[in-house]
């Protein structure tokens, strides 16, 4: 199950159509959905998780904590707003683009997709540009 938590003013629209594609990029890497929460943030928040988890005292868009069993994938997805808002800007695309790929980067790396090296990162980028077209809002007839 993927449940969405709130520790700022932001709440996700259409948190269904966005719980429902996330299932989708699961079930596409052939793994289990097991309980993963997305916490929603602003930067103080996640610094400070950085500072008391990681001992890094920078910011950044996404924190994720793995609890995977096997290939059924359970954490914690700590993401801030604030830092979404300023790289949506700084990359010159939407808001929504770039929520969308910080959220799938997290259910990715549960997925056993890392991104340290240079490598790793370009298939780290391919896979969310992959599994960000998965995502698509039913229309009304």
């Amino acid at each position: 199950m993927i449940s969405f938590n709130y520790e700022t003013d932001f709440k996700l629209p259409k948190h269904k159509t966005f719980s429902k594609w996330l299932s989708e990029v699961i079930v596409s890497e052939n793994k289990k959905e097991g309980e993963i929460n997305y916490i929603f943030c602003d930067d103080d928040y996640l610094l400070e998780i950085n500072q008391q988890y990681l001992n890094h005292d920078t910011l950044t868009d996404i924190i994720s904590f793995d609890y995977s069993v096997g290939n059924e994938l359970h954490g914690d997805i700590y993401v801030s707003i604030e830092r979404i808002r300023e790289n949506a800007t700084d990359f010159n695309v939407s808001f929504d683009e770039e929520l969308k790929r910080v959220m799938v980067h997290g259910v990715l790396h549960y997925c056993g997709y890392k991104d340290k090296s240079k490598e790793d990162e370009a298939l780290m980028r391919s896979k969310e540009d992959e599994k960000m077209k998965l995502f698509h809002v039913e229309q009304k007839k």
